[in-house]
């Protein structure tokens, strides 16, 4: 078996088994395995001639990019309720 295969095989699985995780701390992993396996899957696709498959290893990776986004690059919004202080200031 070639290395591609390999590193698909394990590089997806990792990430079909993290995206069902129930807890969010490993769901969050999920991305991360996706996208290591991304090049594999595009020299896998390139090699064979499949340019079906390219195409839809670019969908994947648009996608595996918008859980990035999601889980690791975006900023994180507060959660809960807030207070807001007001200070008395002078008056003019």
């Amino acid at each position: 078996m070639a290395m591609d295969q390999i590193a698909i095989a394990i590089m997806g699985a990792a990430a079909a088994w993290l995206s069902q995780s129930r807890d969010p701390a490993q769901a969050r992993w999920a991305c991360i395995f996706g996208m290591l396996g991304q090049p594999f899957w595009f020299y896998a696709a390139w090699k064979a001639s499949q340019w079906g498959i390219f195409v839809v290893c670019v969908l994947y990776a648009i996608a595996w990019m918008r859980g990035l986004w999601v889980h690791w690059l975006s900023p994180r919004r507060a959660t809960g309720v807030g207070t807001i202080q007001i200070t008395p200031g002078r008056e003019r």
